[in-house]
């Protein structure tokens, strides 16, 4: 392994890669004795003690960072705003046999939140609950009124939101006229104006416990085990009636966490780690359905709860049965939860039919706005034919194609729906409640890095003006400090399977928690093809003499894909990642390019 460069020097002299970025080392000095002070103090080797320390992971966590426990870093759920009391009404309704109803979002953290309610419920001997996933286009995000009314007409008293419900004003004040109570386990961010409700949501205002990073799943999680603590106590659980096991209910929390994009730092970090166990035992019935649907080989890792199992679940709530996602996690029968799998699997090869169609019109008319400013901050795309479920993927590859924030809208007459993606730093659930404050927006939410918004067309101008004003500083400080970070320089023969198994012990990786980043330097491109629809493969030459195949993902059009379909014989600094990559039974290291730079 080749020293890393510390401070701020260029990594490899490269000052300005093919894509436009400026390389520097993940380490500086101080993180270069960390990481030697972990080597030390615990006999780990120099790439995993450098991958620790660029973590900020010092010599006294890394023995609980690389055994992350539950119940070392459970917090005590009472110290959550009114979780006692949403625990004492949810009790009292377990103890009652009360009708409960759940409103869940129509998302994976929805339906997992709704899921995991569900089978505590059935655990703890009390009436199945009503379930009512909203439809994305008819009703929209958060619950309704005309949704409680009718759950109120089936008898349910008690209603928990689940994902939503933190803005729901109009909705609760009918719930409450109907006579229902209603509890909120929510993780958007929240007005310092709340409804009528009992309402748990580390990121409300008054709320001191610092579990902001949770996701809903999360929430609910700490809900059930503060729940299981009192009805232990009261006697409900006991040799005659076991309580529910929360960690068999780790693979639901490890998945929302992960396809909601919550940081996977501390108490998330444990909860994927020991969810990822859980679900290798494939005993819950509808996921273990979904990984045979999603044709998932090996055992089952961050990266097919992001891209392989999230996508097909939210695909139902997208452009199909909002609630067959939730449905699914429940199940105790193999045949419907296979054809159930089999369902979302087809909506999700739809979805990604509609997807593609509307995003070749969105990134039209990105390049035409970059051609009419010279000054962008936000990019806001709309179109009148395109399906209200896949505006936020459009988002989403706006914003990884252009590097800015990025809203889409779908309009179905004058008013339309939009979802927004956003930059490291750049708050856009901020600033889309400050568009309705303003007026300009009918209704939005949502955190930091993805929002919500229902808008009037007549106002898609003015929103686009504000935006793109409000958010110029916060881009502009992002694009600053949009330096890629190499942790360590391999040689081409060092990409192999010990490299991987090293990199893993530090995993799993994801928002807030990021995966290492190698630099392989002077590669000759000895050749590149199109593999599927937009990815280059290149084979790379490295001066030791070995030989490392590469893929550049979704690269068609970009620099990187160009630099390789035409660099036949150009020597490379190559920035990579390496994950495990599973086929017939064979595990493979596969290396991911991620930037390039031409030697000089």
């Amino acid at each position: 392994m080749n020293a890393l460069f510390g401070g701020a020097r260029a990594f490899l002299g490269v000052e300005r890669s093919i894509s436009g970025r400026p390389w520097r080392a993940r380490l500086d000095a101080s993180g270069e004795a960390t990481a030697l002070a972990l080597a030390q103090a615990h006999g780990l080797d120099d790439l995993l003690a450098r991958v620790l320390a660029g973590r900020g992971i010092g010599v006294a966590e890394a023995k609980r960072y690389l055994d992350p426990t539950i119940r070392d870093l459970m917090p005590n759920p009472s110290t959550l705003t009114e979780m006692d009391a949403a625990v004492e009404r949810l009790a009292r309704a377990v103890e009652t046999g009360e009708q409960i109803a759940i409103f869940g979002d129509y998302d994976v953290d929805g339906a997992c939140s709704s899921a995991l309610l569900i089978d505590y419920w059935r655990a703890a001997g009390a009436p199945e609950p009503f379930l009512h996933i909203p439809d994305r286009i008819f009703e929209g995000y958060g619950p309704n009124s005309d949704a409680i009314r009718a759950l109120a007409g089936r008898g349910a008293t008690l209603l928990v939101t689940v994902d939503c419900g933190t803005v729901s004003h109009e909705p609760f004040a009918a719930a409450h006229e109907l006579g229902l109570d209603v509890i909120v386990l929510d993780h958007h961010q929240a007005p310092e104006a709340l409804p009528a409700a009992t309402i748990v949501n580390p990121n409300r205002q008054d709320d001191l416990s610092g579990q902001g990073a949770l996701c809903a799943a999360g929430v609910v999680f700490l809900a059930l085990a503060g729940l299981t603590r009192l009805l232990k106590t009261r006697g409900w659980f006991g040799d005659a009636r076991p309580a529910p096991d929360l960690l068999a209910a780790l693979d639901l929390v490890a998945l929302a966490t992960v396809a909601d994009v919550a940081p996977l730092t501390g108490l998330n970090r444990a909860f994927v780690v020991k969810g990822l166990q859980v679900m290798r035992n494939r005993a819950r019935i509808g996921l273990a359905a979904l990984m045979d649907a999603a044709r998932m080989d090996g055992p089952p890792r961050v990266y097919h709860l992001g891209f392989a199992l999230g996508p097909r679940i939210n695909a139902g709530g997208r452009i199909g049965d909002a609630g067959l996602g939730a449905r699914l996690l429940t199940l105790s029968d193999p045949t419907e939860a296979r054809r159930i799998s089999q369902e979302l699997d087809r909506l999700n090869a739809e979805r990604q039919g509609i997807e593609k169609r509307a995003l070749e019109e969105a990134i039209a008319q990105a390049d035409m706005q970059f051609l009419k400013s010279n000054r962008l901050s936000c990019l806001v795309v709309e179109g009148s034919d395109w399906h209200p479920g896949v505006v936020g993927l459009i988002a989403a590859r706006l914003k990884e194609r252009f590097s800015i924030p990025s809203f889409a809208f779908a309009f179905n007459g004058e008013t339309g729906s939009g979802s927004g993606r956003s930059l490291s730093g750049v708050d856009l659930g901020k600033a889309v409640r400050r568009c309705v404050d303003l007026g300009l927006a009918l209704k939005g939410g949502g955190h930091a890095m993805a929002a919500g918004v229902t808008l009037a067309r007549g106002r898609l101008d003015e929103f686009r003006s504000y935006l793109n004003d409000a958010l110029a500083d916060a881009v502009d400080a992002a694009r600053d400090a949009d330096a890629l970070v190499i942790d360590a320089a391999v040689s081409g023969r060092g990409v192999n399977i010990d490299l991987l198994r090293r990199v893993e012990r530090a995993g799993p990786y994801g928002q807030g928690n990021p995966e290492p980043l190698f630099a392989l330097p002077e590669q000759r491109l000895a050749d590149a093809m199109v593999v599927g629809e937009n990815h280059v493969r290149a084979r790379l030459r490295s001066g030791d003499g070995a030989t490392v195949e590469a893929i550049a993902f979704r690269a068609i059009g970009s620099p990187i894909g160009d630099a390789l379909l035409r660099g036949r014989g150009e020597v490379f600094h190559v920035a990579a990642r390496v994950s495990a990559n599973h086929f017939r039974g064979v595990e493979r290291v596969e290396t991911r390019i991620a930037d390039l730079a031409r030697v000089q």
